[in-house]
């Protein structure tokens, strides 16, 4: 009976030692983890897992007046609080990213969104509304005039 509860004990708990979890970046670049496969079109890896589970290291202490200002910043998005200097190296990576956002839009491929800290899938009234906005974007800062 002894050796039957433990035999089942270590069937219940090998899939929890040797997990399978998912790798891949958002268009923010944001890297997610996940043990259910990202949406469908996603480039993502495949990580395996040993189950043991670590303490995060802690964040190096900031001084008085850096600690200040990152709390001053850590309502706003990352993009928001370091401005980019418009530079033709910028401006060419702006315009590349623009345009592979338009391609994505225009694809057939679901696209998903950040919404409240959750992914969803866009609908295609948002789609038509992003596709409009990256067009704007793209004569405004990627056309010749």
């Amino acid at each position: 009976m002894r050796r039957l509860l433990i035999a089942t004990t270590l069937l219940l708990v090998a899939p929890l030692v040797a997990a399978q979890a998912y790798k891949w970046k958002d268009a923010n670049g944001t890297v997610h983890y996940s043990d259910a496969p990202p949406p469908q079109g996603t480039n993502f890896s495949k990580v395996k897992t040993s189950g043991s589970v670590e303490a995060p290291t802690a964040p190096a202490p900031e001084s008085s007046a850096q600690a200040g200002e990152s709390d001053a910043k850590a309502d706003k998005p990352a993009q928001a609080q370091l401005p980019v200097m418009d530079t033709p190296e910028n401006r060419a990576k702006l315009c590349a990213n623009i345009k592979s956002n338009m391609e994505a839009l225009k694809s057939a491929a679901p696209v998903v969104m950040q919404d409240g800290g959750q992914q969803k899938v866009m609908t295609a009234d948002q789609r038509s509304q992003q596709l409009t906005t990256n067009q704007t974007q793209y004569q405004q800062y990627c056309s010749g005039g």
